[in-house]
C-alpha cells in the first residue's frame, strides 16, 4: 500500500438495484485500488466485483438495497457485497462433488471465478441478509 494510505481504510457505498449497478462497482473499485499495492490486481477485482454486484442484483428483490464494502489492509483489500437474501450463495466455497458447469450453460461460471482468481472467499449472514465477500493480497515488496 502507498505510505499514506492509513490501515485499515475503507468505502462503503449503496448501489442501486439495476443493472447500472455493475459498471458504477467496477469504477467504484478501481478508483479505490488506484493508489495501492493491490492496483496490479485492479482487472480481476473489477471482474470478481463485476460478478458479485450482478448476482446480487439477479437474485433479490428490486426493493431491496445492495451495498459494496471495500476495505484495505496491510495484506491486500477485501470487497464485500451485502444484500437483503438471506439464502447463502450456491457453490462459492466448495464446488458440489462431481459438479463441473454444463459447456452450453450461460450461467453458473461466476462464482467459479470468485474461488479460483480471489486469495480467499466466502459469504457470511448478516442482520439484514448476507455478505458474499472475497481477498486479493497485496504485492510482496521487491527485494
Amino acid at each position: 500500500m502507498s505510505p499514506e494510505t492509513p490501515f485499515p481504510a475503507s468505502w462503503r457505498i449503496d448501489l442501486p438495484h439495476s443493472t447500472a449497478a455493475v459498471p458504477l462497482a467496477r469504477a467504484l473499485i478501481r478508483t479505490a485500488l488506484a493508489a495501492t499495492d493491490v492496483s496490479a490486481y485492479a482487472d480481476t477485482a473489477e471482474l470478481l466485483t463485476a460478478e458479485l454486484v450482478a448476482n446480487a442484483v439477479e437474485h433479490t428483490g428490486s426493493d431491496e438495497r445492495i451495498e459494496l464494502v471495500v476495505e484495505l489492509l496491510p495484506t491486500g483489500c477485501q470487497v464485500e457485497v451485502r444484500d437483503r437474501a438471506p439464502a447463502p450463495p450456491a457453490g462459492l466455497v466448495f464446488p458440489r462433488p462431481g459438479e463441473e458447469p454444463d459447456p452450453w450453460q450461460e450461467h453458473g461460471r461466476g462464482l467459479l471465478l470468485i474461488r479460483a482468481l480471489s486469495s480467499s472467499c466466502g459469504h457470511r449472514a448478516t442482520e439484514h441478509g448476507k455478505a458474499v465477500w472475497f481477498t486479493l493480497p497485496a504485492l510482496l515488496p521487491e527485494n
